[in-house]
């Protein structure tokens, strides 16, 4: 009898585990790949986590009216993040809004931060990249103080402040006034004296519209508690180019960019797809190793944005928009009109013409690459075909091939497979 009975408890506790085993397989098999909108739809790391955010609550947090959760552009100061990378175009997009006078532009402020912590990855500085951005956005300058070690916070602290239109223009300046428009002379503004960091402060609250330009937000999710913030009403403009031309241009500038390559590369060095590309395979050209290889972490996050803004709720789709730097440059009025209309910023005849004659400038060429200046639009657009050969694009291509189906960028070389 007592055999009996231990064989049944057996026979139980052996079924009980198999269905304990069956469960996670069962659940799994739920959530695998599906096809949506057209693509298959890719797993990216942290995905799901983050699409949780968007769907924990609104924005206001206890209210599921969408009508609720917008936030009156009218009535509230709006604070606007142009999301890019590295060599997409995104210091001409940020100059359309440097030259706006009613616009407060900071240019890479978070630079400092990554100079100062190198050479922490890329992915551990993305909290302390949110919080500084949360800072600035309430021109709160002293974050900057975390940064500067014994150096005097002054408005010569600001990144590319001899650029900024904001900081060499009166009041802070009389080298510019802020209502003409036209390219801040660097050696023009920098006779203008440092102005103490408090009296930067002041003027950011003068201001109808803030916005901020970077490139060390890998992806959008870093930015979810800052959108779902009602106080802040934060806009996202993520500006796309095509991987080639950004790849060209990446490698025209590997000894600029490769130190914050190896950054981006290390914030993925726990996953055997991005291990092997911290080792290259040459040390000849090792800059160019660790420059291209950040190409292909860049686009996976391309495809990580994507998946995840077309999963967002309606709230973050009215205060997001993406735009492809061939259409800025090619259709720049147009393009001008669109971006000003999401910012709640008047068009003026004089920015339509600033911006034609940026686009229409004599070749593409510079020995400073990072120097905003005239151009030939269609010769910066198309510059990679004739300066790439066929393995490099055949490789970007590969890589980054999602991206580019769903940005429209059509491949130049026919795989033979």
């Amino acid at each position: 009898m007592k055999r009996r009975l231990q064989k049944k408890y057996i026979i139980l506790i052996l079924g009980y585990s198999v269905v304990l085993l069956l469960i996670p397989y069962v659940l799994d098999s739920s959530k695998s790949t599906r096809v949506k909108h057209g693509f298959q739809q890719q797993r990216c790391p942290d995905l799901e986590n983050t699409m949780a955010l968007w769907n924990n609550g609104d924005k206001s947090g206890n209210s599921t009216d969408p009508m609720e959760e917008t936030v009156s552009r009218n009535n509230s100061k709006i604070h606007i993040y142009l999301h890019a990378t590295w060599r997409t175009g995104s210091s001409f997009l940020g100059e359309l809004f440097n030259q706006h006078p009613d616009v407060f532009y900071l240019y890479e402020p978070m630079w400092n931060m990554w100079q100062a912590l190198y050479p922490g990855d890329a992915g551990s500085l993305q909290g302390a990249v949110r919080d500084m951005m949360n800072s600035l956005f309430r021109c709160d300058f002293s974050v900057l103080k975390l940064y500067a070690g014994s150096a005097n916070i002054t408005t010569s602290f600001i990144f590319g402040w001899k650029t900024n239109k904001v900081i060499c223009s009166e009041p802070l300046c009389n080298a510019y006034k802020r209502h003409e428009i036209g390219l801040v002379q660097g050696d023009v503004c920098s006779k203008c004296s440092p102005r103490d960091i408090k009296e930067l402060e002041r003027e950011c609250k003068k201001y109808p519209v803030v916005v901020i330009k970077d490139v060390r937000v890998l992806d959008v999710g870093v930015l979810v508690p800052l959108m779902r913030d009602p106080t802040l009403n934060l806009q996202i403009i993520q500006l796309f180019r095509d991987p080639r031309a950004v790849h060209n241009s990446r490698l025209k500038s590997k000894l600029a960019l490769v130190k914050e390559s190896i950054q981006i590369l290390r914030s993925k060095k726990e996953t055997d797809k991005y291990k092997r590309l911290l080792v290259p395979n040459s040390r000849v050209n090792r800059a160019e190793n660790y420059v291209a290889s950040a190409m292909e972490l860049i686009c996976d996050n391309w495809l990580s944005d994507m998946l995840l803004v077309m999963s967002a709720p309606p709230w973050v789709k009215r205060n997001y928009i993406r735009i492809r730097y061939e259409d800025l440059v090619l259709h720049p009025v147009e393009e001008l009109r669109r971006l000003y209309r999401f910012s709640n910023l008047t068009v003026s005849p004089a920015m339509e013409k600033f911006v034609m004659n940026m686009t229409h400038g004599q070749g593409y060429s510079s020995d400073k690459p990072f120097l905003i200046s005239s151009r030939d639009a269609k010769e910066a657009i198309f510059a990679w075909r004739e300066r790439l050969n066929v393995e490099q694009i055949t490789q970007v291509e590969a890589y980054c091939s999602e991206v580019m189906r769903q940005l429209g960028y059509e491949k130049r070389v026919v795989d033979k497979t």
